[in-house]
Formats: C-alpha cells, structure tokens, sequence
C-alpha cells in the first residue's frame, strides 16, 4: 500500500512502508479515521508540520482519503519512528462553523455550494434530494449538522464520504449481500444489547407554531424502559418536519440497541452499508445485518477486519 501526505502548496510526498495502519469507516457519524506508524529516518524535502492531506492507495484503488489532525516524530532505543493521525474529508465540515439563515426553499444545489463546496469537497454523482421549504440553519451549526438535517432528517439518506473523499448523498445499495457461515474465518462474535441510550419518548416543540408532539417507542416501553428526549424545532419548519425529526431519534436510538461485533483476520471485508447475512450453527443470533462501522488495519496481529453491525 502507498501511503501519501500531502501539503497545503500540493506537494506530495511518499511514506516509509508503514509498521502499523489502522483505517475506520463509518456510516457518517462518528467521522471515518486513520492512524499509522512508519520508520522514519528524517527527509531533508519533507516537513511533517506542513502536510494537511492524506491518502492511501494500493494498486489502482484508493482506500483512504482525509486530513491530517496529528503528527509525532519519535525517537527512542527502539528506533525512530513517524506517527501520523487524522480523520475523513467530513472532518472540514466539523471543523467549520454554518452561517445562520432561512430559506425558503432549500435544494440539494443550495446545500451544497453554500455548506459543501466551500471547502474543496466534491459530490459523487446520483445525488436526487428533494428540495425542502422553510429550511432554517441554526447559529452556532457546523456545516456537517446542516448537510446531516438536510439529507438525513427530511429524506433518510445518511451522508458520508467514500474512500476517494468524495461526499456520498444517496441511499445504501441492498442488492449485495455477503454471506457469513461456519466456513467464513470468524475470529471473534459478540452480540451486545444495550439499554443506555435508547430513548422510550420525544418530545418536539415547534415554538413558533405553539405545537407539540410527542413519539414513543412503544417496545422500549413495555419492556420497563423510561428516557425521555425534548427538541425544539429551531426554525419556522412544516409539521411533517417536526415529526420526522422526533420519529428519527427513536429510531436511531433503537438502532443502537443491539449491536453485532464480528472480527475477521482479512482487511477491508466488508465497507459501512454492506448488507452481512450471518448463519452459524450453534449461533443464536442468525440474521441479516447492516455494517455501521468498520475498523480494518495491520498490526503485530496480522491483518484483521473489525466490523459493528446493526439489524438491517
């Protein structure tokens, strides 16, 4: 794998073969990230503190594209050594700050020239969100919070970024399926079922049309759970807004309940929204999932894919 930073005049440089690499992708929330450690005996053209891009290719395909937050040059009787971390290209819109404004109507175009492009990020084609009215953009957002209410809350498409850092806006493919069976060289299964978290009740407040509503999770109920939730609707929204917004954080929070844990000694065995069918014997918990989160790397381990699933 060519490991390659990059600095902010486009200047690239090439990385020593590293000793350690670690790359996580997600589902867009938390953001995807990356850390590595290499030999380095010093290069008298490269200047760590000035590199800000990072990308990993191997062969013809590119694995990993994203900033770099943090870098150490270390010396001890060991050896010497280079430690580079930092996250995806959502990281830009994190790091950034939204103007507060209203529109009218707000369309995909609008989102992305006023809170995307700005910052160098590029829209993979296939992109069709509608456009929605009276859309308000809170004070204090980050521009990553206006493009996550804008895809998520008013159409169910998750926004993140693929391996080549361009910015995903459509739905997860369901076509795919990777079967997991007793011949799949599983290294560690784990089912967790979590109850912390997992809201019973929202409550959304639309202060500007004096209107309340609140959306329960009747299942979580009926099981002794009890943690409520109040939103307020920031701007002048429609109602159907209002209770997408309140019936999402159920259903997040729902989502999060029970969780999958596979570990397979491959790298990249599966991307977030992969669809995992998992048929064991002696497994209780057969089923089809889909990937939220993958960690893949290679350490004094071996090569090993970590992934946390969710019930699709």
């Amino acid at each position: 794998m060519t490991l390659l930073v990059q600095q902010a005049d486009g200047t690239t440089h090439t990385l020593p073969p590293t000793l350690t690499w670690s790359f996580q992708y997600t589902d867009g929330m938390p953001c995807d990230s990356f850390s590595l450690r290499c030999l380095w005996e010093g290069d008298p053209k490269a200047s760590p503190e000035q590199w800000v891009r990072f990308q990993a290719v191997e062969g013809d395909t590119v694995r990993f594209t994203g900033v770099v937050d943090e870098c150490e040059r270390i010396w001890s009787p060991q050896g010497r050594f280079l430690e580079l971390s930092g996250r995806g290209l959502a990281a830009l819109l994190l790091d950034n700050e939204a103007l507060g404004q209203d529109y009218e109507v707000a369309t995909l175009e609008d989102i992305v020239r006023d809170h995307v492009t700005p910052y160098g990020i590029q829209v993979e084609p296939g992109a069709t969100l509608s456009p929605v009215s009276q859309f308000s953009v809170v004070v204090g957002s980050s521009e990553w919070k206006v493009l996550y209410q804008f895809a998520q809350y008013y159409h169910g498409v998750s926004p993140r970024f693929n391996p080549q850092g361009k910015l995903v806006l459509a739905p997860w493919d369901g076509e795919n399926i990777i079967q997991v069976d007793n011949k799949t060289p599983v290294k560690r299964l784990v089912s967790r079922e979590r109850r912390y978290g997992v809201l019973s009740q929202v409550v959304v407040r639309d202060r500007y049309e004096n209107r309340m509503e609140r959306v329960e999770n009747q299942d979580f109920l009926a099981r002794g759970g009890q943690r409520r939730q109040v939103l307020t609707m920031p701007g002048k929204g429609q109602y159907q807004a209002m209770r997408y917004s309140g019936k999402f954080q159920l259903e997040q929070s729902a989502r999060e309940e029970r969780e999958v844990e596979l570990t397979i000694p491959l790298p990249f065995y599966a991307m977030p929204g992969t669809l995992i069918s998992i048929q064991r014997e002696g497994w209780e918990c057969n089923g089809t999932y889909r990937v939220r989160q993958l960690e893949t790397g290679q350490d004094e381990r071996g090569s090993f894919s970590q992934l946390l699933l969710c019930p699709a």
